[in-house]
């Protein structure tokens, strides 16, 4: 019997739970692990998908998914959120749909419409023209700035939007869609009419539990009744919106028990996406527990004969088994960790759990999608590019390189060099591979992080084209003895020391992270970036009264704006204390003393802790950039960003290596 098939029986049996195919209607799903929606924005403005949308949904089919289900369906022009909705309602899109629901078929997975209504958060764009809808008259904050009137549906249009849901659904299915999911989560059309928070209406469709939960029945029947018995309808609910003025998990088992017998699963989520906290854990964090959200679907299990599923920081192949064999939900649903690896069943499957790379919850991709309209995952460097890597490169003329840091960005760079056939050798200076960032190997919230820095050590070191040294400083004599035709340095930069009397007084944040006992009982930050807020929470997590001051008048994201308004989240549940606009001044061996909007103000420390950014080693690079044909410089020694920014430079640098473009 060969390895490989070794892999894949043992893989089966360690986790029979895990791959026990399921029947849901009439279709039949290999395993129990479903790709959550997640909304591609790389549309056409008619709202028409793209190659680059079909790749993306097929990458995760390819990857092993039983279920792959297509993100932000809206079930008419009139239901957007956003500019970048597939609308279902225009005929014209049959096409582009067609192609996707095959795209992901082919590869053996249940191809799924996530249908949903944004309610009154539909058309608040700034400029956009249409009137917003909602179960009742109110204003609302607009997305981006301003407010906007929103008017109560009529009971006519009440039962427009029903049958929109239908003709939608009824779409889905003649493009080539094996399900349907109803998207009655996180605050939008359907549990704005189910909250008795956000419904107070006293005609049938409000008033009293039974007519609140009249819309999404009539939607689920409406939708039943136009595809068949035989096809799944799958009901995206939030088990609690956890948030003030926001539902709980005894009326979310309300809500699932009305539901029990008119859908075949009950996928169950939380929160919501107009709170800070409520999005944390609709979204949850690095700052929770992994399986966070499991104990809604569990509740829920108790009370109802559908299949429920479960969706929010699931990672682990072990957690999975254990959920599932434990009976609190039937099936997992992925998000993120299929957009960090694609690959994540099929390497469960065969055996393959360590080269899994876990998805560390840094929003990094949530980030990047509303920001560029692309996910870009931090240590995927193929999320967002699925369609410009679908098909094997020719190879490249094989080429001697040399990688200069073995950080995040040059285990990357030494890895797809090796795995396109160039000889490499990788030297470090430390006695370690993983660069600066081993300094927050103790800080629990990161442990996701240090498993992808040891899965790439282990990459590195089990490849043969990889000659790894460490405790070596490449000087301009070494890199010329080398003989290489190519260098990518990527050496990192060091902490910018604020130059203000006593300065010397103070430790670094990556002293700190290094050792917490260099921190005493009384902490002041210096610098609200993300590291110093997340230094904020540890030491606060740790028992230390913690100030963080901060020249700005906000955190300072680099790009990240959801992982900073998370973090934001955990500061205040820590109660860790930012002062904006006030600037260090001088430390003491007592204080910092600061200049803030109404004068001078002393903060008193034990310790006063600097993060006020990175300066780049981009000297001691240029000294290195003659001594082969190709010189690149990657990472913070170039201009420090984040490991995304590391990752992808890295992966695209190394590919291009001995290649020949063309236009």
């Amino acid at each position: 019997m060969s390895t490989a098939q070794t892999r894949k029986m043992n893989g089966a049996q360690k986790y029979p739970h895990l791959f026990e195919p399921i029947v849901l209607g009439d279709q039949v799903f290999r395993n129990r692990i479903f790709a959550s929606p997640t909304g591609h924005q790389d549309l056409t403005l008619e709202g028409f998908t793209t190659p680059a949308s079909w790749a993306y949904y097929e990458r995760k089919a390819r990857g092993g998914a039983a279920s792959v289900t297509v993100g932000e369906c809206v079930v008419s022009e009139a239901a957007k959120g956003a500019d970048w909705h597939i609308v279902m309602d225009n005929r014209l899109a049959v096409h582009s749909l067609c192609s996707l629901a095959d795209a992901v078929a082919k590869h053996g997975a249940v191809v799924s419409a996530e249908l949903v209504h944004w309610g009154k958060y539909a058309n608040c764009l700034p400029g956009n023209p249409r009137p917003a809808y909602g179960p009742m008259e109110c204003d609302i904050a607009g997305l981006h700035s301003g407010t906007k009137h929103v008017r109560a549906f009529t009971v006519g249009m009440i039962d427009e939007v029903i049958e929109q849901f239908a003709n939608a659904a009824d779409f889905a299915k003649q493009c080539g869609f094996t399900m349907v999911m109803i998207h009655g989560a996180h605050g939008w059309l359907i549990p704005q009419f189910v909250s008795p928070y956000t419904n107070t209406r006293t005609d049938r469709w409000g008033g009293s539990f039974e007519n609140r939960m009249r819309l999404p029945l009539a939607i689920c029947d409406a939708i039943r009744k136009r595809v068949g018995k035989g096809f799944p309808i799958e009901f995206r609910m939030s088990g609690s919106e956890s948030m003030e003025n926001g539902y709980d998990i005894d009326y979310g088992v309300k809500i699932a028990q009305a539901l029990d017998g008119h859908v075949d699963l009950i996928h169950v989520s939380a929160g919501h996406h107009v709170d800070d906290d409520a999005f944390s854990v609709m979204c949850p964090s690095m700052f929770r527990d992994d399986e966070c959200n499991v104990k809604f679907a569990a509740e829920i299990k108790k009370h109802v004969r559908t299949p429920v599923a479960t969706v929010g920081a699931i990672n682990d192949p072990a957690g999975m088994e254990e959920i599932l064999a434990s009976g609190q939900p039937d099936i997992v649903e992925l998000g993120r960790a299929l957009l960090c690896d694609p690959d994540l069943p099929n390497k469960i499957r065969e055996g393959r759990e360590d080269e899994i790379r876990h998805c560390m919850r840094c929003m990094s991709c949530f980030s990047t999608l509303i920001r560029n309209g692309q996910y870009w995952c931090a240590i995927n460097p193929e999320a967002g590019r699925e369609l410009e890597y679908k098909h094997e490169f020719p190879r490249p003329e094989r080429k001697r390189v040399l990688v200069i840091g073995g950080g995040v960005g040059g285990m990357q760079a030494a890895l797809t060099c090796a795995e396109a056939g160039h000889e490499v050798i990788l030297c470090e200076k430390r006695g370690r591979l993983g660069g600066s960032l081993l300094c927050e190997e103790k800080i629990p919230f990161k442990k996701h992080m240090m498993d992808y820095l040891r899965l790439q050590e282990r990459n590195v070191k089990k490849t043969p084209r990889i000659d790894v040294r460490l405790n070596i400083e490449v000087t301009q004599e070494l890199a010329k003895s080398m003989g290489v035709d190519a260098i990518i340095c990527s050496i990192g930069a060091g902490p910018i020391v604020p130059k203000i009397p006593g300065i010397d007084k103070a430790v670094s944040a990556e002293e700190v992270l290094r050792d917490i006992d260099k921190a005493g009982k009384k902490v002041v930050i210096i610098g609200a970036g993300l590291v110093g807020c997340e230094m904020g929470i540890y030491l606060a997590m740790n028992g230390r009264e913690v100030e963080i001051v901060e020249m700005t008048d906000h955190i300072s994201d680099n790009g990240n704006f959801l992982h900073a308004q998370c973090s934001g989240t955990f500061l205040r549940k820590h109660k860790v204390n930012i002062s904006f606009n006030t600037k260090a001044i001088e430390v003491t061996d007592k204080d910092l003393v600061c200049e803030g909007p109404d004068g001078a103000r002393t903060f008193e420390a034990d310790t006063v802790v600097y993060a006020v950014g990175q300066k780049p080693l981009r000297e001691e690079a240029f000294a290195l950039s003659s001594w082969a044909q190709q010189f690149y410089q990657i990472g913070d020694c170039n201009v420090p960003r984040d490991i995304g920014a590391a990752t992808n430079a890295a992966f695209t640098i190394a590919h291009d290596i001995g290649r020949q473009f063309q236009e």
